[in-house]
């Protein structure tokens, strides 16, 4: 990173002007909170760790200090999460590759994983079966599974859309990945058919990470929500193999995988059983119940307050894991999502300097285990402290931008409500421009914490600094984009540094402001767009408006 901290101040004009205060976003407060949070004492932020206790002391005290309410249950700082904890150990797998032991290394073969059994796993000769995408669409006309019975067996899964690689066949979305796309459709769609466990192919380009990535996220405990039998959601084995692992395979099958890779485009496709190939072993499984937390401050409002406008992130990372090349093993988590967080710190400063109190209520949301599958904001769409028909809508922040300031304001899920229309608007006044989403086929629209709620119906903004720097261009921002998510992104080297630039993180800090009070104090509803498939069930909220 070129620069230090600037200690940036964003006046923010015109609706501060009028309660006779001008709110300032700071880029070193939010540094300092940054640094906090991804302290090596924090220990990377794992849920239902001992370093939980710490995010809520720290995150309650500072919306305290920032002049907020609490927002929980029973008057406190937070809403609690039951989640189910699931830690596998001594995996030790291998696959027989007609008459040949290819045994399954962990972390560098295979990610073994699962939130489906409540004890010990064991596989005896399991058969694997190749089923593509994985995918069941009858609305596109697609199923990769053809009534072929996959009970009991291990399916093997490319990972994101048939039309990753070739976008112009749009039997999907094109080049922006649908939800089936996801890793966590592939796992629930796998336990709906009954299968014994899914093998994900690696692909540093439809998955948007590379390998380490994955080592690092599934290597560690997995979290899910409480369910009276885990099974019936997640198959017993959950994992990711490595590309390198994927062709001996099906080379040992007598098949050509990238022939298949082909097939599978295709809705003529039909599964392909592998053979003489099956797994054999089993881990260990300790599951037990843990209780996470969400933590919530408030400003309530003066003339509505049973109308609530958000703002979101994400407090959990990946916690402690396997050490790095430099004997590194803390996941500190700065850029995600510290950066998140400080901001939700920031804005509830920002909103009390103002001077005014909102029509609307405000609310501040740090969510737990997004790093999970999205848990916390799943677990809040449930179990919603502000009834979401009367939640007027939210911004969600997640892995803010420590660059510089950028020309452009990058839109995730570009298209889909009139909180887009609002942002132009103001990002103009900073001589900014909206684009959409640059990598619309990485799926981030499915990958944060808005999209529990949006699918529930409430429009959610997801935005961030776009790519084409102030100083540099669209060459720098894709180079350190490039570079953190080669580097640092879910790994150890996701770390505070003072070199950073934080005067674009501020920028778009000051238009998340300016949108959620243009939002708290008016009486409008943003509205999902035709097209969106999110309209419906907003709809049927309507009846609760004034």
């Amino acid at each position: 990173m070129r620069t230090q901290i600037l200690t940036l101040s964003v006046s923010l004009m015109a609706l501060a002007a009028a309660a006779g205060a001008e709110p300032v976003i700071s880029g070193a407060r939010i540094s300092d909170d940054v640094k906090v949070l991804s302290s090596d004492e924090f220990a990377g932020r794992g849920v239902a760790t001992p370093a939980e206790d710490k995010v809520v002391a720290f995150v309650s005290k500072a919306y305290k200090d920032a002049g907020l309410e609490p927002g929980g249950e029973n008057g406190g700082w937070t809403q609690t999460v039951k989640l189910r904890k699931f830690q596998v150990s001594d995996p030790a797998l291998s696959l027989n590759l007609k008459g040949q032991t290819l045994p399954l290394v962990q972390g560098e073969d295979i990610t073994a994983s699962t939130r489906g059994a409540l004890g010990a796993v064991s596989f005896t000769d399991t058969p694997l079966v190749f089923v593509g995408y994985g995918v069941t669409a009858p609305e596109r006309g697609w199923d990769d599974f053809k009534d072929v019975d996959v009970k009991g067996k291990i399916i093997v899964v490319l990972i994101n859309d048939p039309d990753f690689y070739q976008p112009d066949a749009q039997t999907f979305n094109g080049k922006a990945m649908t939800y089936y796309g996801r890793w966590t459709y592939k796992f629930e769609e796998a336990a709906r058919k009954g299968a014994a466990g899914v093998m994900i192919i690696h692909d540093s380009a439809a998955a948007s990470y590379g390998w380490n990535t994955v080592k690092n996220s599934w290597s560690v405990a997995q979290f899910d929500i409480v369910r009276p039998d885990p099974s019936v959601a997640s198959p017993k084995l959950e994992s990711w193999i490595s590309a390198s692992a994927a062709e001996k395979i099906f080379e040992a099958a007598g098949l050509d995988l990238n022939a298949l890779k082909i097939a599978a485009r295709s809705k003529d496709f039909k599964p392909v059983p592998l053979d003489g190939i099956t797994l054999s072993g089993g881990y260990k499984v300790a599951a037990e119940e843990v209780v996470s937390r969400n933590i919530i401050g408030q400003l309530k409002g003066a003339k509505r307050p049973d109308e609530t406008v958000f703002y979101m992130a994400h407090w959990d990372h990946i916690g402690i894991g396997s050490p790095d090349a430099d004997g590194d093993a803390i996941f500190n988590g700065a850029v995600d999502n510290a950066t998140g967080v400080a901001a939700l710190i920031e804005l509830a400063r920002a909103f009390k300097a103002s001077g005014k109190t909102p029509d609307r209520t405000v609310a501040f949301i740090a969510v737990t285990a997004e790093e999970s599958g999205l848990l916390g904001s799943e677990y809040y769409a449930s179990n919603p402290i502000y009834p979401l028909a009367k939640t007027v809508g939210g911004i969600n922040m997640d892995a803010l931008n420590v660059s510089g300031r950028t020309r452009n304001v990058e839109v995730v899920g570009s298209g889909q409500s009139s909180l887009e229309d609002d942002l132009k608007t103001l990002a103009a006044a900073q001589d900014r421009v909206l684009t959409p989403d640059e990598t619309p086929e990485a799926g981030y629209f499915f990958r944060s914490d808005h999209f529990p709620l949006a699918k529930r119906g409430v429009p959610v903004l997801y935005a961030a600094s776009g790519l084409d720097m102030v100083e540099g261009g669209v060459t720098a921002g894709r180079a350190f984009d490039e570079d953190y998510r080669k580097n640092r992104y879910h790994q150890a080297n996701d770390e505070w540094s003072a070199d950073w630039d934080l005067s674009g993180l501020a920028e778009d800090v000051a238009l998340y402001y300016q949108l959620g009070a243009k939002l708290a104090n008016s009486t409008v509803w943003p509205q999902w767009r035709e097209t969106s498939e999110f309209k419906a069930a907003r709809d049927k909220t309507a009846a609760a408006r004034p």
